[in-house]
């Protein structure tokens, strides 16, 4: 690429604003021009707005130190210096509906990381490996918003990154009803061990929304385009269990399987292990070279051997064996602030730009 794409980054200081910010650093195709978050934070640098709140290992990358931080409601001025933005704000679904549609109204394309608009017909919730055709529905939603460069795409929720794409790489063998329980790190919950001391030693049964979230949204992503809109699928079945455990990065998910047909275990680590997507076909900047890895070790995977499993954006798994009740079961793990959110955010832009859904503005 040329000339770098500009880009803003919405709710940037917040974690997975933050995680924006630091991915983008040094991003091959993007430059962070704006960063926006509530009037509280208007005004000030992004090192003062943040202060002692950075909630990264890393440090704060210093190009964005002195950027002034914008009123993130003011979106005509915030969309006209970039080319599109990245969205993780901390507003009401309502909210950020809203102000995500306001900013595609401004021709300005947004990329979300907010659960708002992931169950709008007409706007694509993507894993990029896995549904990339879903963003062929961008035509249809310009059209309702009357907008020629404007549009919103989302990535789906972090809690399904370590399973839904392993069932889609075994979609031959037809995976017809899944049980699943996620063991989900606190920085999903926008949280270290500094904040949430409470959660030293503890599990809490209990995350709000995420087991809709973990049994609907897969079936969301392996849906069709009909008629302008997505039309979920009907199966595989799954039914969760979500559990916040003491783990500041890295969902892990145990998972049983039923299959219509009957795959041996080395057909279905043979399609782990050759599973491609057009990320990859492509080079992605932040694609993964290989998606999937499957773990031979009775103790593996681990979150602290194998979160960051190529820079977060891989899923590691591990623990395949027949079942007594069901067909299959297995462990997954995949890192939930970078796959599971700003990462694959940054990675549905890129996909979004080779396929000429955003260039620069005139």
């Amino acid at each position: 690429m040329e000339k770098k794409l500009k880009v803003g980054v919405l709710g940037a200081t917040g974690m997975v604003g933050q995680r924006f910010v630091s991915l983008l650093a040094d991003h091959p195709w993007y430059e962070v021009t704006a960063v926006a978050a509530s009037p509280r934070s208007a005004g000030k640098t992004y090192e003062e707005a943040v202060g002692d709140r950075w909630k990264l290992e890393t440090p704060m990358p210093e190009s964005v130190k002195k950027l002034v931080v914008m009123n993130v409601n003011q979106v005509e001025e915030v969309a006209a210096g970039v080319d599109f933005v990245f969205g993780a704000v901390d507003m009401t679904k309502e909210e950020i509906k809203a102000i995500e549609e306001a900013y595609a109204k401004t021709e300005t394309p947004v990329v979300s990381n907010n659960s708002a608009h992931r169950w709008t017909p007409d706007v694509p919730m993507v894993i990029p490996e896995v549904n990339p055709e879903h963003f062929d529905v961008i035509p249809f939603q310009k059209k309702r918003l009357g907008t020629e460069r404007g549009f919103i795409a989302v990535k789906p929720n972090c809690s399904i990154q370590s399973y839904a794409p392993v069932l889609t790489a075994w979609k031959e063998f037809e995976p017809c009803e899944a049980v699943v329980t996620t063991y989900q790190a606190i920085s999903g919950a926008g949280k270290t061990f500094q904040d949430w001391t409470e959660m030293a030693g503890n599990i809490i049964p209990f995350i709000g929304g995420e087991e809709e979230k973990s049994e609907q949204e897969p079936l969301r992503i392996w849906g069709k385009i009909e008629n302008g809109v997505i039309v979920k699928a009907q199966s595989p079945v799954i039914t969760c269990q979500c559990v916040r455990v003491p783990v500041l990065n890295g969902h892990t998910a145990a998972v049983f399987v039923k299959f219509r047909k009957n795959p041996t275990k080395e057909q279905l680590i043979e399609k782990l292990v050759n599973f491609r997507g057009l990320p990859q076909e492509l080079k992605l900047p932040s694609a993964p070279e290989h998606f999937i890895r499957y773990m031979e070790e009775d103790d593996r995977p681990q979150v602290r051997l194998d979160v960051d499993y190529e820079k977060g954006m891989g899923v590691s798994v591990g623990r395949l064996r027949e079942d007594t009740i069901y067909d299959w079961k297995f462990i997954g793990l995949s890192h939930n602030t970078v796959r599971g959110a700003a990462g694959g955010a940054v990675l549905c832009a890129e996909t979004l730009v080779a396929k000429k859904y955003i260039e620069a503005k005139a």
